[in-house]
């Protein structure tokens, strides 16, 4: 196997996992999930001729197989080896889990690439799943996108994630107590903190990253590649490059994205802000995080959840991506709009593709139930 780099946004030890582990056996859970899921990125999906999966593929595969590891260690013991008794016993159990088919269905396949991994690498037997879950094509399970009052709810959330109150709407004590919390946050003394750093620690970053990707139903991977380039506040547009949504080159042609009048405002102000945050200097990245990297599907996920909290939505026994946000785009732009639209604003090329959020979502259902 050759020494290509996983990917950043693929995390080798999530932190749930780590809080089961002790550290001699964190690190060998990290070696054994840095071969696995190298592995996968370099070969996994045809061996033979060194084809490897997409980094959402490995990244998924990753999530899932983590929560069967932590399945086993609280039923048995630690180990970094997955065997086939595991595999199906986890698959028998899924059917009590009041999961949807479609998520069962993608445990199944993480398992599958891990074994595939054991066969290919380690010399193992190949292993078949005694029970499968086959997700109807046409449909999109309610769990995996958001609603829309959770659309409306991660908007507003996004706008109170790491912010502070006004500085001239807080009384002494508060202010006291906040200058305390800025002057570790820029580690400078609290006597020299004052209305310049308190402007410093509001920004319009994640605002603006949240609506536009609630209204272009950004893939991880564009969110990623984002570029000051693709913004147009004066048409309330993105013009993204076709060769660039998921791919890596321009190809000199540009989809063009719609977005709402208050999302343009929001990275209108991002853009006038950006200008004056000096990691931004040398680079045309239109979001990075607060390592200076740009966004992936690591770190999109991590906010998700942080404004699911802030939002107070429910995560438990859902199947909650950043990918929940493009699918719920594209759902209720099929319902409000019609096919031609949602496969314009969600950048697909096949209408085969968009055919799949062409549902009735569930409130609509509910309501249609009443009046029967």
């Amino acid at each position: 196997m050759s020494d290509a780099k996983l990917p950043d946004g693929i995390p080798l030890v999530h932190d749930i996992d780590a809080k089961n582990l002790n550290q001699l056996q964190i690190k060998d859970y990290r070696d054994h999930r840095r071969e696995v899921l190298t592995w996968l990125w370099q070969s996994g999906k045809n061996p033979d001729e060194g084809k490897g999966y997409s980094e959402s593929v490995v990244e998924s595969t990753a999530y899932r197989l983590s929560k069967i590891y932590r399945w086993v260690w609280e039923r048995e013991r630690y180990t970094a080896s997955l065997t086939h008794e595991h595999a199906d016993a986890f698959v028998d159990e899924m059917k009590y889990k009041d999961w949807g088919d479609e998520n069962k269905n993608q445990y199944v396949k993480a398992l599958k690439r891990y074994m595939s991994w054991q066969a290919h690498e380690k010399g193992a037997d190949e292993w078949e799943p005694e029970t499968t879950y086959t997700p109807n094509q046409t449909s999109h399970h309610a769990r995996d996108y958001l609603t829309l009052e959770e659309r409306q709810r991660i908007r507003d959330a996004g706008l109170n994630y790491g912010s502070i109150p006004s500085y001239d709407y807080v009384g002494p004590d508060e202010r006291d107590r906040w200058k305390i919390y800025l002057a570790q946050r820029f580690e400078m003394p609290k006597r020299e903190v004052g209305r310049e750093e308190w402007e410093k620690a509001t920004s319009w970053k994640v605002p603006s990253l949240v609506a536009t990707g609630l209204d272009a139903g950004l893939r991880p991977i564009e969110v990623e590649r984002a570029r000051v380039s693709w913004v147009d506040t004066a048409n309330a547009v993105l013009r993204i490059p076709k060769e660039q949504d998921s791919k890596g080159t321009n190809g000199g042609e540009n989809w063009t994205v719609s977005l709402r009048e208050d999302t343009a405002r929001h990275l209108d102000r991002w853009l006038a802000e950006r200008e004056t945050r000096p990691k931004y200097d040398d680079s045309d990245y239109l979001w990075l995080t607060s390592q200076r990297n740009p966004y992936g599907s690591s770190a999109l996920n991590y906010l998700l959840g942080k404004l699911c909290d802030e939002a107070g939505i429910e995560t438990e026994n859902r199947d909650i991506s950043w990918y929940s946000i493009r699918h719920s785009t594209g759902t209720y732009m099929a319902r409000e709009e019609g096919l031609a639209a949602a496969q314009s604003q969600l950048r697909h090329r096949s209408e085969q593709t968009t055919m799949r959020y062409d549902q009735t979502p569930p409130e609509d259902r509910r309501d249609a139930l009443d009046r029967m």
